[in-house]
């Protein structure tokens, strides 16, 4: 889904005021995100390429909004309490938030992690595991033929291999509510503090699935020591002490290359990142640099 098609959707949601054109893209990814006024409002892949599971993902998330209110957990909250499906595509619309006052930082996403981890089960609400390598075979087949078949091939192998090592692994923490994708950016600094936002990978699993996000983050995206060590000392404990981290970091390698692969076709950055990534794999070279995209 590009930018064009996207703001095609959102204009014939009709949910903002004036018109569509002049609502701002804050990101494209698995969704199309857009402010508008006091409304941010997410435009989802067409429910025809990623199957029901995309709608399911945008109701639940709705729900898991709910469900942080009802605890108090500062997120983001639901301006309209269904999904809409608009021309194959569903689309959900938030209240916006204020302002950012600052960046986030590690440490106010280990502040935010500490009360999700510490929820109960929700009631009336059945989270999913987090599927992490769930999204692989989708991934690849929207790269289709911009990357090497033998690239493709290779994720799928080691998507198997993590799977069933991450199945076997015996977490350190209690299991439970996670965030399911915990990075700084999916935190925002608003007046009153950290709000959790981008709820759709909410999960109930390993808790140490949030928190080898970060220890990736350090060994391969450029965060600095010090600022993990920040969001260790907030949390009150290093996953890296834990055995099973090494396999739950490969998994989310494996992840991380294929989400790059969907958009190969029209973005030769993304090809030239994906070939970064899968070589660094094949060689077992942990080192080397891995660029955000």
């Amino acid at each position: 889904m590009d930018e064009a098609r996207a703001r095609d959707v959102l204009a014939q949601a009709d949910v903002v005021d004036g018109p569509a054109g002049g609502a701002r893209l804050l990101a494209l990814g698995e969704n199309a995100v857009f402010a508008a006024g006091d409304l941010v409002v997410k435009v989802g892949r067409d429910i025809g390429q990623g199957g029901s599971e995309l709608l399911d993902r945008a109701r639940r998330e709705l729900a898991v909004a709910g469900y942080l209110a009802e605890h108090g957990v500062p997120a983001v909250r639901a301006a309209k309490p269904e999904v809409l499906v608009v021309d194959g595509h569903p689309v959900t619309v938030w209240e916006r938030v204020p302002a950012a006052v600052r960046p986030a930082e590690p440490r106010d996403l280990a502040e935010l992690l500490r009360l999700v981890h510490a929820l109960p089960a929700p009631s009336g609400l059945t989270l999913p595991r987090r599927e992490l390598l769930g999204g692989v075979e989708r991934w690849l087949r929207l790269a289709g033929d911009a990357v090497d078949p033998a690239d493709a091939a290779y994720l799928r192998e080691r998507r198997d291999g993590f799977a069933a090592a991450a199945a076997a692994l015996t977490p350190r923490l209690a299991p439970g509510p996670i965030h399911g994708d915990a990075l700084p950016r999916n935190v925002h600094i608003g007046p009153d503090g950290p709000v959790l936002v981008d709820l759709e990978t909410f999960s109930a699993d390993l808790r140490e699935h949030d928190l080898v996000v970060m220890a990736l983050s350090r060994d391969r995206y450029g965060l600095a020591a010090d600022a993990y060590d920040g969001f260790v000392e907030a949390y009150g404990w290093d996953v890296r002490e834990w055995d099973g981290c090494a396999v739950l970091r490969g998994a989310r390698e494996t992840a991380s290359c294929a989400w790059v692969a969907q958009h190969a076709p029209s973005n030769p950055k993304a090809l030239a990142e994906f070939r970064r990534r899968v070589a660094s794999l094949r060689d077992d070279d942990p080192a080397v640099r891995w660029y955000p995209f």
